[in-house]
């Protein structure tokens, strides 16, 4: 005989013998009518726990984790309101039976049964996991999380202070309401737990608003491990900025009463509470978990004979709310009656189609107030000075934070967060004055944890606002990428779009700069990101472009509520020059607030036929260096840049590429797992017969010093790639060799010999004259390199209109 068959039985038994277990005489608080309704939502948790598992052994139900003696968790959801945003374990059945009789019109028993069964008509998750949650309970669906809900959870408590200084337009949440989380003792052992926990003491001493009451269901066990006896009331106790509260979860009164202090204190002192509930594992961790295989069997039946339910009749009795009989009658009508539903929901439709599984991968629209952007005094006063350097060309990082502000005054319920955004205006100055031009309820300076500022950002989501977290370098993620993978981009997934935490995520990521290092500062790896269905990736490779996705991510966030992350190039940051010192060829002006880069629209430059470079970031860069090498050797050659690296933007990519002779792809990130290898399978299957080849980053991290460059592609790389692609030989002279006096001499002995025509500045002619031999002046070097010494020159010294007339040929020939 299992477990749960043996727990049933006892119950039976020893209610109808009154053999009770000892506790204490039910305390002041709880009326009878409430105790008794408690009652019949433990009694409907353990019911469904029962019939779970006989819907497994039948093929009809596919999750067992139970709630089985953590009935007392009805008592706590009777202690909050029904609009206390709640983010469950998942054992907290009770939890959400008890709030469905706190809300009108509620079908809990068949709901979730809908969920056992994995029903496309399950209400929260339309089949696609058995999943707590509810729209109409104001539960957001948690699947087996082990703590990753905790950090949003304090995102969201963080939101309800937050909105009553700059009320977002689609906010969710009452201003006087609280966040709730639970968890288990094993799971507050998590670094996710213990950071968010920490990021909520840190909050609360600073007197910021954190009305959160954090919830631990300690039954002395994670599966088979044991917690130490006290672990948890000697770590949690005495946690500066958050009161501990301690109630025996398994007593509704006594549970009720101390839910109801710490929800009191949380809501009206607005700091945060812990709560913690002892309570018991009954039935072992899942349907396939036999406990006495690594428990002694007195262990397992000493917690089975400390029943919560049989502690719920024995105080029900003493406090002349029901007789045992009665509640004995209850346990098997409920009983009854979950087997009559399971029955049915065991026939109702499934998923059967992946476009059906896919289609709340991206959320639902929202209608949102039409804006006509700041004022001319709002944008005079924000920007200051600043509104005077807008007509010059300006690197990356400074058009980025104008965007920033543009979008900050146009949109209220904006919020940027991150380690050191505020004061300092970020690492790089990308958030410079933003502090100041909006204060630090919006853009806040968090504390060092990942974890805990990807949390903020998707809490936050969840209550109208449209945060933009920064993470300051791109390995960084790694230590939370999680908070994206398993709670932002799933949330519309298993709420069948009902819930959703809209974001854009702004990372300071990938190669190339100088001086840094490793694995922390120059970070060329997106597959983390890659991956993750639904997550829109963007990275821009000029200033004008990031401002102008920027507005695009934020609208994406804002009115189509995606998870978004918009990578920015850090060695692209400061840069000014493309070819040479001062040419200012890669600074570019701030574009009007009005202009912007749809999602999916890619970047095409050049006209070329024989060569598409298909690149992003900093390859975009290193493509237009090395560009006249390649025009000069003849290969007329388009450059595109993709900007929007996920969803990859194929259509575009078709047109942009089409009628191009080879392809070439130019990733920055690393052989194994980049974009790349999605491009080459991309141009394989539709452009089969159009030569394809890569330029990659090698299978290695990023060394310190002058090495940092080596393992990434480059400049060279990229020439070298394309002659061999396109059959051109690659001249071994070359024009770089030349010492500065080379270029001029080339220029100058070349326009010295023939008559001042336009055509003379032909390359087909220049290439005639020097091919295969001598070239006329004094350097010896083949007619590529003479192509590319005479465009250099042109450059260098601006001289391209002079060129073309006989006053500039004197001109150049006496200098």
């Amino acid at each position: 005989m299992d477990r749960a068959q043996i727990v049933h039985e006892n119950f039976l038994t020893r209610v109808a013998n009154r053999d009770f277990p000892d506790g204490a005489k039910p305390r002041q608080g709880l009326s009878n009518t409430d105790a008794v309704s408690l009652f019949r939502s433990q009694v409907l948790g353990r019911a469904l726990d029962r019939t779970s598992r006989a819907m497994q052994k039948a093929g009809q139900g596919f999750y067992t984790i139970g709630s089985s003696g953590h009935e007392g968790m009805a008592a706590v959801a009777h202690a909050l309101r029904p609009t206390d945003i709640a983010f469950l374990h998942y054992r907290d059945a009770a939890f959400q039976i008890a709030r469905a009789e706190q809300v009108p019109g509620q079908q809990i028993a068949w709901d979730m049964l809908l969920s056992f069964a994995c029903s496309k008509e399950d209400p929260t998750s339309g089949g696609r996991h058995k999943v707590l949650g509810s729209k109409a309970l104001t539960i957001p669906p948690q699947t087996s999380t082990i703590a990753s809900h905790l950090p949003k959870a304090v995102g969201a408590a963080y939101s309800l202070g937050a909105a009553r200084r700059h009320d977002p337009e689609h906010r969710e949440l009452p201003l006087d309401g609280i966040a709730m989380c639970s968890f288990g003792d094993a799971s507050a052992n998590h670094s996710t737990a213990q950071g968010a926990i920490n990021t909520a003491g840190w909050t609360s001493v600073q007197s910021t608003p954190l009305p959160l009451l954090f919830v631990c269901e300690d039954n002395g066990i994670g599966i088979s491990v044991k917690t130490p006896k006290g672990w948890i009331q000697a770590s949690m106790e005495h946690r500066p900025g958050i009161k501990y509260f301690q109630a025996n979860g398994l007593d509704i009164y006594e549970t009720f009463a101390v839910a109801q202090d710490a929800a009191e204190y949380v809501r009206t002192r607005r700091k945060p509470a812990f709560l913690h509930l002892k309570t018991v594992r009954l039935y072992g961790h899942a349907g396939a978990d036999v406990p006495t295989t690594y428990l002694p069997k007195s262990e397992v039946e000493a917690d089975e004979a400390n029943d919560p339910l049989l502690h719920s009749v024995r105080l029900l009795e003493q406090a002349g709310a029901l007789a045992p009989e009665q509640a004995l009658k209850i346990y098997e009508d409920t009983c009854a009656r979950t087997d009559r539903i399971a029955a049915e929901a065991a026939t109702r439709p499934h998923l059967t189609t992946a476009s059906e599984v896919m289609a709340s991968l991206i959320p639902p629209k929202r209608a949102c107030k039409p804006t006509n952007g700041p004022s001319a005094e709002a944008r005079d006063k924000a920007f200051g000075g600043d509104t005077r350097a807008m007509d010059d060309p300006q690197p990356m990082s400074r058009l980025i934070n104008w965007a920033l502000t543009d979008l900050m005054l146009e949109h209220g319920e904006v919020v940027c967060m991150g380690e050191d955004v505020g004061r300092k205006g970020g690492v790089y100055g990308v958030t410079q004055k933003l502090q100041q031009r909006f204060g630090p309820d919006r853009v806040i300076d968090t504390l060092l944890d990942e974890q805990s500022i990807l949390g903020l950002a998707i809490g936050m989501g969840h209550n109208g606002f449209v945060p933009i977290p920064e993470i300051q370098f791109l390995a960084y993620l790694h230590n939370a990428e999680d908070q994206i993978r398993g709670e932002a981009a799933t949330l519309p997934f298993f709420s069948n779009g009902q819930f959703t935490n809209p974001m854009v995520l702004r990372i300071a990521g990938l190669g190339y700069q100088k001086g840094f290092g490793g694995h922390f500062h120059n970070d060329n790896s997106l597959a983390v990101l890659r991956d993750i269905p639904g997550v829109i990736i963007a990275c821009p490779s000029t200033g004008a472009d990031a401002a102008k996705m920027l507005r695009e991510c934020v609208r994406l966030a804002r009115e189509e509520q995606r998870v978004v992350v918009f990578l920015e190039p850090i060695a692209l940051y400061p840069m000014r020059d493309l070819h040479d010192a001062q040419d200012a060829g890669w600074m570019t002006t701030y574009p009007s607030p009005d202009q912007s880069i749809a999602l999916g629209e890619v970047g095409v430059h050049g006209e070329g036929k024989d060569l598409a470079i298909v690149t992003y970031g900093n390859g975009h860069y290193l493509s237009k260096q090395a560009l006249p090498e390649l025009e000069a050797a003849g290969v007329k050659t388009r450059i595109i840049d993709m900007r929007w690296l996920a969803p990859l933007p194929i259509e575009a990519l078709r047109q942009a590429t089409k009628g191009c002779k080879h392809v070439l792809i130019v990733d920055e990130c690393r052989r194994t797992g980049s974009q790349s290898e999605a491009l080459m399978t991309f141009f394989t299957e539709n452009s089969p017969t159009t030569p394809t080849a890569r330029v990659v980053a090698e299978d290695c991290f990023i060394a310190t010093g002058p090495a940092y460059a080596a393992p990434l592609p480059s400049k060279d790389g990229i020439i070298t790639a394309a002659l061999k692609l396109t059959g051109v030989a690659h001249d071994p002279h070359s024009c770089r060799d030349l010492p500065r006096s080379g270029y001029i001499q080339q220029a100058r002995a070349w326009l010295s010999a023939s008559p001042p025509r336009a055509a003379e500045c032909d390359v087909s002619r220049l290439r005639r004259d020097t091919c295969g031999s001598r070239a006329r002046g004094r350097y010896r070097i083949g007619w590529r390199s003479a192509v590319h010494s005479f465009q250099v020159f042109k450059r260098r010294y601006c001289f391209t209109a002079h060129l073309r007339s006989f006053a500039g040929r004197r001109a150049i020939a006496g200098r």
